[in-house]
């Protein structure tokens, strides 16, 4: 949300600026607005984003790209893959090698303006005159207009109200010419015709007057500049062109003789005739001002299609405003929301992938509307407002299943696919040694590294080579590159994981790490914390912990005699099939 703040120029400064907008139709934003719905209409529907958990691991982003992938190919509808956190070295060696970019970073999925319906009120121009934005305001059944420039900038906004006070207050009689009145306003407003003179000037001095009295009356009260609105009489048209007027307008639709064209030609004074009467001229011809002389420019409520309905809700009902501008990242206008646009609004559409706990969602959760959890772990907090898909199953990795989706619905794999999806596999299954890896595990990422044309052992390596490699990496770097936090009865631990192929670089890593894990324990107020050091070769870890209970929980849940703050455990090297449920079998016990 900002608040415009902007200095007010005289008007009679911009009237070169006017000239060069009022000879346009009403609307600058029209283009604009159409140039968006184009834009939208390449993109389609509704945009549903595929996210896997926080601190993603290869499988977590792989699965999203290779999802999204999947459902436009089976729906056609648009899928955008996304990450919560920072891609590992691992997973970003695979998308290196498949030569593509890191998924959009979505932190929060909390509803933004831009997920909620904005009305697309056309922007006008700052010259059209009262008369022309009541017109609109009626035929669009909206109270606001805003003021845009020809490149879609806002610079103003417009209620019925600042009309109908136009309407209702007294202004003095030279009100028309320092609003900077133009003469096709004017015309437009009583519907006539210029007899005489430019229809793009401006009627900018003098003050609008009447001239009902004899031409010999008329001379006392007539200076030079007025606009004289007057009848079909030669005396009065004459007298008030030689009293210098500026502008007469003939009304009843009277006829204008050539002495009287001819003389005010030489004297530089204008001739508008319209079938009006007197009393109706003079009555309309206030609605001819431009807009710009009374709509608010100053302080104005704005909102970016980037601002969160949590923020904006309190300022908008704090406001006697019924409509907001939005405008987007350039700054450019988009359309108007207003208090019953915030009723219902519905968050974003979200696909979950390889999660479905709260505690590993990306923030926002509350808001976004979940269509569909894809994953292979143990059901977790994951609350939703309806029925949604949930395809959950025990296999080693959430890319496996994905690759059934695509042979159920007999769809081809490409590729770079196949090879997103093999190396999930080969990530989440440690290349098929880790417990949680099954038979069709194992088949699914066999099939996939053929397609792809993948040595799977030499890919393999390289792979986890490249994820182990933690020169110049910081302790949080190494910590958070896998970590997930979960919650059991009253319970509360944290669990990051580093594999590597590197006995002795995991060995220089116990005390960085054992130091960095307290460290991080007492400052997120976590009961416990756990560091798994995996040696991917040797299939063991050493298992760092801190927190009351820790060592009693390994102790219990392996059956082992654990060390002070570490303990070997030959054989473990999944967190998911090993670590955790040992765990969770000590804390039910």
């Amino acid at each position: 949300m900002r608040l415009r703040k902007t200095h007010k120029a005289p008007e009679k400064d911009i009237k070169g600026k006017l000239a060069k907008e009022c000879d346009r139709e009403t609307f600058w934003g029209y283009a604009h607005g159409m140039e968006r719905r184009r834009s939208m209409a390449v993109e389609g529907l509704k945009k549903t984003l595929v996210l896997g958990h926080r601190n993603p691991d290869t499988d977590s982003i792989c699965s999203a790209i290779c999802y999204a992938g999947f459902k436009h190919q089976l729906t056609g509808e648009n899928y955008e893959p996304c990450r919560a956190g920072n891609v590992s070295p691992e997973t970003q060696y695979v998308l290196d090698y498949f030569n593509l970019k890191a998924p959009r970073l979505v932190e929060n999925v909390k509803t933004q303006v831009k997920d909620i319906e904005i009305r697309k009120t056309k922007g006008v121009s700052r010259g059209i005159s009262l008369k022309n934005a009541w017109g609109l305001m009626q035929e669009n059944n909206v109270v606001t207009l805003p003021c845009v420039t020809e490149e879609g900038l806002l610079e103003g906004v417009i209620t019925i109200g600042d009309i109908t006070k136009s309407y209702m207050n007294l202004y003095d009689s030279s009100i028309i010419s320092k609003a900077c009145t133009k003469y096709a306003n004017i015309l437009d407003t009583l519907e006539g015709s210029m007899v005489v003179g430019d229809s793009e000037a401006y009627f900018d001095q003098g003050k609008v007057l009447i001239a009902a009295a004899n031409p010999d009356l008329m001379e006392n009260y007539i200076e030079k500049h007025d606009l004289v609105i007057l009848g079909n009489r030669y005396e009065s048209q004459l007298c008030a062109i030689e009293m210098e007027a500026g502008c007469i307008i003939v009304c009843e639709g009277a006829g204008v003789s050539l002495t009287i064209r001819k003389l005010a030609q030489e004297r530089g004074c204008a001739v508008i005739t319209t079938p009006y009467d007197t009393y109706t001229t003079a009555r309309l011809i206030n609605q001819s001002m431009p807009i710009s002389y009374f709509m608010t420019k100053e302080n104005i409520i704005e909102f970016s299609e980037e601002d969160y309905l949590d923020d904006i809700r309190e300022i908008m009902a704090s406001k006697r405003h019924r409509d907001f501008p939005v405008l987007d990242s350039d700054g450019k206008y988009i359309g108007m929301i207003s208090r019953r646009n915030l009723l219902g609004a519905k968050g974003k559409s979200i696909i979950l992938v390889d999660h479905n706990e709260k505690s590993q969602a990306v923030e926002g959760m509350e808001s976004a509307d979940i269509r569909e959890i894809i994953d292979h772990h143990r059901l977790g907090t994951v609350e939703t407002m309806s029925p949604v898909f949930f395809r959950n199953q025990p296999l080693g990795c959430t890319a496996t299943i994905i690759y059934q989706m695509y042979q159920e619905n007999h769809m081809e794999i490409d590729k770079t696919t196949a090879g997103l999806l093999c190396s999930a596999i080969i990530s989440d299954t440690l290349l098929f040694r880790s417990p949680t890896c099954t038979a069709v595990d194992k088949a699914a990422g066999l099939a996939l590294a053929q397609i792809a044309g993948l040595d799977i052992e030499k890919y393999a390596i390289d792979m986890f080579s490249a994820g182990s490699n933690l020169k110049g990496k910081s302790d949080g770097d190494i910590f958070y590159q896998d970590f997930k936090r979960f919650t059991v009865g009253n319970s509360v631990f944290g669990i990051g994981q580093i594999t590597s192929l590197n006995a002795v670089e995991l060995k220089d890593l116990r005390s960085r790490m054992s130091v960095y894990t307290e460290k991080e324990r007492e400052q997120h107020e976590i009961d416990m914390m756990f560091f798994m050091l995996t040696n991917i070769l040797e299939e063991s870890t050493e298992l760092i912990y801190c927190g009351k209970n820790a060592k009693q929980l390994v102790a219990d849940g392996f059956y082992t005699k654990a060390g002070e703050n570490a303990t070997v455990l030959p054989g473990v090297v999944s967190r998911k099939k090993q670590l955790i449920p040992a765990f969770m079998n000590a804390l039910s016990a």
